[in-house]
């Protein structure tokens, strides 16, 4: 239980330091894309900061599974937290830092329970769109073939990709950037189902609601008629036998005849 709590307090302690390192990742990874005429200092810079921040969200892992009562079942449950921290140690390319990084955000932003799932839905859905745009306007700014140029083109096309619509008037040509169009389209279609599931099991929740205040209501209204036709029977009964029992109780008392005094000439 002290091992159990100390993880609690570990992940509330380090809840928002994390999200803020997550915003700082955000701003090294835009900057060299959106400013192409950055140097190679801002874009080293950059590059230590995003190293820096998946550093940071690895020693969150190991520092939890270390607190961990139970570190097979943690290891069981936080496998996605495992294959975020060593996906970058696989090939040291940007996109999976990227990918990573969303991907621990993410795990620990579920376990966040200020969070709630309408907000974090909302910011999965802002990330995953600025994200995208960026990481195919990296791959496909270069690309002979290609016609996504600019961050305005990259974020309408993150957006007809996210929503399934496909226009086709902008389209990745490489493969890398096919590669983020299949995953920007599954996360697209997998918020969309959280989005729909959400509202329905909200207007559910409402409608069971509603069912349950009626059927008090009309409990309520039942006892009380009931209770209102029992006062009235007893009111009636009591009417019924008012005269009858009147007649057959007892009257007063009769009281003796007072005997009468004998005349005083007589007593003597």
């Amino acid at each position: 239980m002290e091992q159990r709590s100390a993880q609690e307090r570990w992940e509330r302690r380090t809840q928002r330091p994390l999200l803020v390192l997550a915003v700082v990742f955000a701003v090294a990874y835009a900057v060299p894309i959106v400013r192409t005429s950055a140097g190679p200092s801002l874009k080293s810079a950059c590059a230590w900061i995003e190293w820096g921040v998946w550093a940071a969200f690895a020693v969150d892992y190991v520092v939890r599974l270390v607190l961990a009562e139970q570190r097979r079942v943690f290891l069981r449950t936080h496998w996605l937290d495992l294959f975020a921290v060593l996906l970058p140690l696989v090939q040291p390319l940007r996109l999976l830092r990227l990918v990573s990084t969303l991907l621990l955000v993410g795990q620990r932003a579920r376990m966040a329970s200020q969070v709630r799932l309408t907000t974090y839905v909302a910011g999965s859905v802002m990330g995953l769109l600025i994200f995208g745009s960026l990481a195919v306007l990296s791959v496909e700014r270069e690309s002979p073939e290609g016609n996504i140029r600019s961050l305005d083109d990259a974020l309408w096309w993150s957006f007809t990709t996210m929503t399934t619509v496909g226009y086709g008037d902008h389209a990745p040509t490489t493969g890398l950037g096919r590669l983020i169009a299949v995953g920007l389209m599954l996360a697209g279609i997998a918020l969309l189902g959280v989005v729909t599931a959400n509202i329905a099991a909200w207007f559910i929740e409402r409608f069971e609601k509603d069912d349950v205040e009626e059927r008090e209501q009309t409990e309520a209204i039942r006892t009380l008629t009931d209770e209102v036709r029992a006062l009235r029977a007893e009111v009636a009964a009591l009417r019924a036998a008012g005269p009858s029992a009147g007649s057959a109780a007892p009257g007063p008392p009769a009281y003796a005849r007072p005997r009468p005094r004998p005349p005083a000439d007589s007593v003597g």
